[in-house]
Parts: C-alpha cells; structure tokens; sequence
C-alpha cells in the first residue's frame, strides 16, 4: 500500500487495517510452514505493509499529543 494513501486514513481505520495485515502475515506464515506458499515475497511485502501501518499511526498518535 502507498504511504500517501496511509497518510490519508483516519486513526479507526488504520488501527482496522492493522488488524487485517496481522492476520495476513499469520495466514502467510502459516502457509509457508505447510509448504502451501507460492510466493515467499508476498510474506515480506506483507510485513513491510504492516510496518508503514504501525509508522503512520504512530506518527498520527505523536502529532494528537502535541
């Protein structure tokens, strides 16, 4: 996912994409541990997306407080 569409999104929001992503990422790992993964790539991107979620939202959180 873009960064300016993260951007874009209201704290609830990201907090449910959040969620969505965690799940991916346990589906996908679980997958690969069956040996049912076709693409590893798709359990990095998967974590990258998660970890410009978490970096928005936090940075959405630091700017509420000041």
């Amino acid at each position: 996912m873009k960064i300016e569409k993260l951007r874009e999104m209201a704290p609830e929001a990201l907090a449910a994409l959040e969620k969505e992503q965690r799940e991916k990422i346990f589906k996908l790992r679980f997958q690969h541990s069956m040996g049912q993964l076709e693409s590893s790539a798709s359990r990095r991107t998967s974590k990258r997306d998660l970890a410009r979620t978490l970096t928005i939202a936090a940075e959405k959180r630091r700017a509420a407080k000041a």
